[in-house]
């Protein structure tokens, strides 16, 4: 078969229909059934902003997990494939203006982290490590939501509400009178980004954020971007490295230029583009973060399991400081994501499997470790009293021990043959808020109330 050039959708399909039919894989209704599915999957990608040609070519290897000619069909045309995932349609006129508002908006975020330096605040020294601590959100999620907001198409009364948040954050992270280094002023340099990435879903999802589909695809699409951040950063710590090694070997030393400008700049850079590729590929490729999701369950289950044993063996208590909290916190936090996006990619017809009993039991490790973090807290607060970090502590983990309690409860339903996989992905998503919504009340109520200490 001859590769294939350039055509209207129309003759594409007919010349796959051609191949179905002359290599008698399936009879005239199969093919029309087949039929209806692919040119069911080439309009979902056309929506989603592909080209005729790209998306048939996606809709055909997709097909091909249904169908053993159409399989061989996308193999033949799989260096075309290849080449349609890594470039824009030729002659795109909308990717170049696509591709020139993302540059537009990468060189924002990197103008935006230099300008402070214009009033004293430098970026990297010991007085202004507090002001970029609190303020890095601010720099890139406002261009990143307005991002969203020019995808989805501007909403007067969505858009006054999210530049009214982004608004309020500037003003809670730059009026109060913080103590340099104080625990109140790391709170609200962990929990604003937490609390202004809800304004980044809702811009993200449109007018689906009601919608447990709309908000799924944000949790897809904030899995990808992390992805592609770290990819983005150990790129650039290598290339950081060649230029400090070759510049070094002419006698001129480059360590201050990366620190004060490739670093900052190119942080918040990273976050538009890598915003802009998840974008551009959504539900185009599968998605990197459920197959990660295989292989660190196992991984993070033995972990935690290890980790109940030997404190149960040595009996000894977890400990209350705010660095181990902090990472307890965030260990928990990768146990719900790695469930949301393991329900996220399987097949909601399947019967529960050996992989299914695996996510049950990480879950139920996880709220184990988080019980006896909540019993720690509880008893330092009982002993010492309260602090800022030790109240926000309790508070997030209560929040997690209700989320993964419910998850867990979801979950053996599930494996019972009680219950079904979207009611997990409700659950979940329809959580997240509450994040949000507590991390906005550590910012704007823990300063005042513990003495901006």
């Amino acid at each position: 078969m001859e590769p294939m050039t350039s055509r209207t959708p129309e003759a594409q399909v007919t010349e796959w229909r051609a191949h179905l039919m002359r290599r008698a894989a399936v009879d005239r209704d199969g093919v029309e059934e087949l039929e209806a599915h692919l040119r069911e999957q080439v309009a979902a990608l056309r929506s989603a902003g592909l080209a005729a040609d790209e998306a048939f070519l996606i809709a055909v290897k997709r097909l091909g997990n249904l169908d053993a000619a159409s399989r061989e069909f996308a193999r033949v045309h799989s260096e075309r494939l290849w080449k349609q995932m890594a470039a824009e349609p030729a002659g795109a006129r909308t990717g170049r203006v696509e591709t020139a508002v993302v540059i537009g908006l990468a060189l924002a975020a990197a103008a935006a982290i230099k300008v402070p330096e214009l009033f004293g605040q430098r970026f990297g020294s010991a007085d202004g490590a507090g002001f970029y601590a609190r303020n890095a959100a601010l720099f890139v999620l406002p261009l990143l939501t307005g991002y969203f907001l020019h995808k989805r198409g501007w909403d007067a009364v969505r858009s006054a509400w999210l530049a009214g948040a982004f608004a309020a954050g500037a003003v809670l992270a730059n009026v109060f009178p913080f103590a340099p280094q104080g625990a109140t002023e790391l709170l609200t340099a962990v929990h604003l980004p937490i609390a202004l990435w809800l304004a980044v879903g809702i811009a993200y999802a449109g007018g689906r954020w009601g919608a447990a589909a709309g908000r799924m695809d944000f949790v897809r699409f904030s899995g990808e971007l992390a992805i592609h951040y770290v990819l983005f950063a150990l790129g650039g710590g290598v290339l950081a490295l060649f230029i400090e090694l070759m510049f070094g070997a002419i006698g001129v030393e480059a360590a201050e230029l990366l620190q004060t400008w490739l670093l900052p700049c190119g942080a918040v850079g990273a976050v538009m583009v890598g915003a802009a590729l998840v974008e551009r590929k959504k539900g185009v490729i599968e998605h990197m973060a459920p197959v990660l999701t295989r292989v660190f369950t196992p991984l993070f289950a033995a972990v935690l399991l290890a980790f109940l044993v030997t404190m149960v063996w040595t009996g000894g208590g977890i400990d209350v400081d705010r660095d181990v909290l902090i990472g307890l916190d965030l260990l928990l936090a990768v146990v719900v994501c790695l469930l949301l996006y393991a329900v996220s990619a399987r097949d909601p017809q399947a019967p529960p499997g050996a992989f299914d009993a695996l996510q049950q039991l990480l879950v139920v490790l996880a709220l184990a470790v988080d019980v006896a973090a909540l019993a720690a807290i509880a008893a330092r607060i009982s002993e010492f009293g309260l602090s800022a970090n030790k109240v926000a502590a309790l508070g997030e983990n209560l929040i997690l021990l209700v989320n993964l309690a419910g998850s867990a409860w979801l979950y053996a339903r599930f494996l019972r043959g009680r219950g079904t996989l979207a009611a997990m992905e409700r659950w979940q998503t329809a959580y997240l808020p509450v994040y949000a919504v507590w991390a906005g009340l550590v910012v704007a109520a823990f300063p005042p109330l513990f003495g901006y200490r």
